[in-house]
């Protein structure tokens, strides 16, 4: 089976990477060529086009930016796409854009997976993200060995359209929890305590989250650089408000937290690095957040 990957980015390229190593035949496009480089180095095949790459792929995995992107993407793909063939799509789309692009490609003969990720770039560098799958059981099974060569923890979350719901639900989680950790670092910062040791000291409490862990270290670097920007954290947080209003849920802690990373938007820009939003509490104070020993990237 060969696989087509199309966006090279920071998720994608190392998605990509994990595929060849583990041995699977794979064909890479992206609209920068030389993100490609490395994969063709690895025994990976160029295709200059999306339709170029569909013609010759038993499945087409998309990594993109936006739902705009992925649907324009998507519409070239079907131009030469094998009928029977799987269009994967990892890129974070509302549950009523997957259903009805679905749709577009069942049309054509082509299957549709979903398949968001949620842990962090570092964690796909190193074969290890977590993986949200979504479409009928026997496609999951299908392209099972592909997952696992990607990820280490792998959900099947049920039909089409449900994995589109979780990924919103974790990612707005992390924010909320973003938020907590930029004011709980700020509390121990003005209080004046050591902030490498009450980061340590949080680490190892019932305080502690995976996002305390991973995004507060690169706030007290400095950097911020989580390689996520301020306007994908906004697009999610309003995939979740949606949801909120569709299934009459108060979501009272993202509203707040959407209203930040607004603020966060107007004050650093929408390619700003979404931890940020701790540096807007770092300004309005005159207290940096900063402390030694923490890394820059995660690893």
């Amino acid at each position: 089976m060969r696989y087509g990957f199309i966006g090279l980015g920071n998720l994608g390229g190392h998605l990509a990477v994990s595929m060849l190593k583990a041995g699977f035949e794979v064909t890479v496009n992206d609209l920068d060529p030389s993100l490609g480089k490395r994969h063709v180095d690895m025994g990976g095949v160029w295709a200059a086009t999306p339709a170029e790459l569909a013609r010759d792929c038993d499945a087409i995995v998309t990594c993109l930016p936006s739902p705009a992107v992925s649907e324009k993407v998507l519409m070239e793909v079907l131009t030469t796409a094998k009928a029977g063939s799987t269009w994967i799509e990892m890129s974070t789309l509302g549950r009523d854009e997957i259903l009805r692009l679905g749709e577009v490609a069942a049309k054509k003969g082509v299957r549709t997976m979903e398949l968001p990720v949620t842990g962090g770039v570092h964690l796909a560098a190193q074969g290890q993200i977590t993986m949200l799958a979504g479409g009928d059981k026997d496609l999951f099974d299908l392209h099972l060995p592909a997952l696992q060569a990607m990820g280490n923890q792998i959900f099947h979350m049920g039909p089409l359209g449900n994995s589109s719901i979780i990924k919103v639900i974790t990612n707005m989680l992390a924010f909320i929890h973003l938020k907590a950790c930029g004011e709980a670092l700020m509390l121990a910062k003005r209080g004046g305590l050591d902030l490498a040791q009450a980061w340590a000291a949080i680490k190892a409490s019932s305080g502690n989250s995976f996002v305390h862990e991973t995004e507060g270290a690169l706030i007290l670097n400095g950097s911020y650089d989580i390689a996520f920007n301020i306007d994908l954290a906004l697009k999610d947080l309003g995939f979740a408000m949606e949801f909120g209003r569709e299934f009459g849920v108060p979501l009272e802690l993202a509203s707040m937290t959407e209203q930040t990373y607004v603020e966060a938007k107007a004050a650093y820009g929408g390619d700003a690095q979404s931890p940020m939003i701790a540096k807007l509490l770092e300004d309005r104070l005159g207290t940096d957040l900063r402390a030694d020993g923490f890394p820059a990237r995660l690893e």
